[in-house]
C-alpha cells in the first residue's frame, strides 16, 4: 500500500497566527502517526486578496517550526483550468445554473440561514427560463454560478463519510452528509472559475489525499465535499476536525480580527518550542 497523503492548505491572504499553527502541528503529527507524509497546497484562488508575500512568509514559518514537505507546493492560481473543467463536467448533468441575485437580494429574500449563519440563498434563479437566463448572460450582468443541490442530490442518494478521531487510531465512525442545509452553493463566480468547495475537492483527489484534518468551523462544509466528490467521481478522504483555538473574545483566532501572527511572536522572542506549549503540543 502506498503512504497515506495528509495536506496543510493554507491562503496567503494574511499571515498565520497560533491557530494556523494548531492546525498545522495536527497535521503533521497525525501523518507521522500514521506513517505518512504531508503536503503543502498554496490556496489562492482569491487573486484580490492573496499576496505573493504572503506565500513566502507561509513556507517561512512553517520552516521556523521545523516542519518539512516535498517539492514541488501545489499553487492553485495554477491550475484554474482544471477547476472550469470539473465544473464544465457538472453543468453538462445540467446541475450548475447562472443566478443573478446580489447578496442584498439574497438576505431579503432569506427565510433561513446556512451552518455558517449566513442568509441561506432561497432558490431564486433556480426557476428562471433558459431565455431569461441567456439575456442576462448576453447583457453581461453580474452573475454567479451555483449548484442545482436537490437536483444532485436525487443523483447521488444518501452520502456518508468516515470521521477518525481524536487522535487518528481510534473508531472509525460513519457520519451522513446533509449538503441540503447549504442550499445551491456558488461554485464559480464571473472572475473567477472556481470556489474553494470546488477547487478543494478536485486537488485532493488530484493530489491522491487519503486523510483530511481541518478545524471544527470547516466541519459542515464537508457536507458539499462529499456531494462533489460522489457528483465527480472522486475519493472520499477520511476526515479528521480537530479544535480551535479561542481568542479573549470567545471567538476563534483569525486573519481579519488581526490575530497576532507567528512572526510577529517570533520578533517578541518566542521559539518554536514555545508555540508549541501555547497551541498545546
Amino acid at each position: 500500500m502506498s503512504k497515506p497523503l495528509l495536506r496543510f492548505a493554507p491562503s496567503p491572504n494574511g499571515h498565520l497566527h497560533l491557530g494556523h499553527a494548531l492546525s498545522a502541528l495536527v497535521t503533521w503529527n497525525a501523518a507521522q502517526s500514521l506513517g505518512g507524509i504531508t503536503l503543502l497546497r498554496i490556496e489562492d484562488i482569491d487573486q484580490s486578496r492573496c499576496k505573493p508575500e504572503f506565500t513566502q512568509a507561509i513556507f517561512d514559518d512553517l520552516t521556523w517550526l521545523g516542519l518539512t514537505w516535498p517539492e514541488p507546493v501545489l499553487i492553485q492560481s495554477e491550475r484554474f483550468d482544471l477547476y472550469a473543467e470539473a465544473a464544465n463536467r457538472l453543468r453538462a448533468m445540467d446541475l450548475i445554473y447562472p443566478c443573478f441575485c446580489s447578496r442584498t437580494e439574497i438576505a431579503e429574500a432569506s427565510t433561513s440561514v446556512d451552518p455558517d449563519g449566513a442568509p441561506l440563498y432561497p432558490g431564486t434563479c433556480r426557476h428562471l427560463s433558459n431565455a431569461t437566463r441567456i439575456a442576462r448572460l448576453e447583457r453581461g450582468d453580474p452573475v454567479q454560478f451555483r449548484l442545482d443541490t436537490e437536483a444532485a442530490l436525487a443523483r447521488t442518494g444518501m452520502l456518508t463519510f468516515t470521521v477518525i478521531g481524536p487522535t487518528l487510531h481510534d473508531r472509525p465512525q460513519i457520519r451522513h452528509a446533509r449538503p441540503e442545509r447549504w442550499g445551491d452553493v456558488v461554485l464559480q463566480r464571473k472572475d473567477t472559475p472556481t470556489s474553494y468547495h470546488l477547487s478543494v475537492v478536485v486537488d485532493d483527489a488530484a493530489q491522491h489525499i487519503t486523510h483530511v484534518t481541518r478545524g471544527r468551523d470547516l466541519e459542515a462544509a464537508t457536507d458539499i465535499h462529499v456531494l462533489l466528490q460522489m457528483l465527480l467521481g472522486l475519493p472520499t478522504p477520511f476526515y479528521h476536525f480537530h479544535r480551535l483555538l479561542l481568542g479573549d473574545d470567545g471567538q476563534k483566532l483569525a486573519k481579519s480580527k488581526g490575530s497576532q501572527s507567528l512572526s510577529d511572536l517570533r520578533a517578541l522572542g518566542w521559539t518554536p518550542d514555545d508555540v508549541r506549549r501555547a497551541v498545546g503540543f
